[in-house]
């Protein structure tokens, strides 16, 4: 399938998705939301792809956040509607994904563009990038989930701080408070994505599903449960059987 605002490259079992509104420093409209989102469908039943890499074309901007002009007119229904359809046709969906979502964060992470790296798994980030919510300067809050997923990363405290001040916190910053995982210089940033990346997609791709779901309940009722289940059902599968077997004849498995 052909894309306008993003670019799809797949190398091996690692696949690419490039937001490229370079003019506009990346930021989210509706068109782009729906073609990540479709890029994500497309990727999610690919079964030569096993991990997936979020990033902006070029050394400034990952995402800056998103498109104002396109709802600067929207009254309440309008904009609930925009942060509903939002949440579920992309950001959600991201989150729940069968398999691993990386961002490489590189420049600007602000407002829809902090939240779509916090819907991934995994964040690394450039040394130049600035994360940020900055919607109250717009009288408005995160509506991407933004308030729901930045304190389960950060603690309820440095999220309340981040929100009120919209201040912009710098990678290193970020890497300390567990906003992002590692933080690269602008030059390494894909490399080193790369080089995780290859790493998960050689473990089990069917246990690794069953983590990131696991993972996501983790702070529900229904975490520890699901994890038991989850446990048993992965008994009765190859890749399971592969890897035990691997294990004991002291060979790398073959997922």
């Amino acid at each position: 399938m052909s894309y306008e605002n993003i670019l799809l490259k797949k190398e091996d079992k690692v696949s690419i998705i490039i937001i490229n509104r370079p003019e506009s420093l990346n930021a989210l409209n509706a068109k782009t939301i729906q073609e990540i989102s479709t890029a994500m469908d497309e990727l999610n039943s690919d079964h030569s792809c096993r991990v997936i890499i979020l990033t902006g074309s070029g050394e400034k901007s990952f995402v800056a956040g998103a498109d104002i002009k396109e709802f600067s007119e929207f009254g309440q229904e309008k904009a609930e509607e925009l942060a509903r359809n939002g949440q579920n046709s992309l950001f959600n969906k991201i989150e729940n994904m069968s398999k691993p979502v990386i961002a490489a964060v590189n420049g600007f992470a602000l407002g829809g563009g902090l939240e779509l790296a916090m819907a991934c798994h995994i964040r690394y980030a450039s040394e130049n990038a600035r994360l940020g919510l900055p919607e109250v300067t717009l009288g408005l809050i995160p509506g991407y989930g933004g308030t729901q997923r930045l304190p389960k990363l950060v603690g309820k405290g440095i999220a309340n701080e981040m929100i009120f001040s919209a201040k912009m916190v710098p990678a290193q910053k970020a890497k300390e408070i567990g906003l992002v995982n590692e933080v690269y210089p602008i030059d390494e940033l894909l490399t080193k994505t790369k080089e995780l990346a290859n790493i998960i997609a050689h473990n089990s791709p069917m246990a690794i599903s069953k983590a990131i779901h696991a993972v996501n309940l983790s702070d529900t009722e229904k975490g520890f449960e699901t994890e038991i289940k989850y446990f048993g059902e992965l008994f009765e599968m190859d890749d399971k059987k592969e890897g035990v077997s691997a294990f004991l004849e002291k060979r790398k498995p073959n997922f």
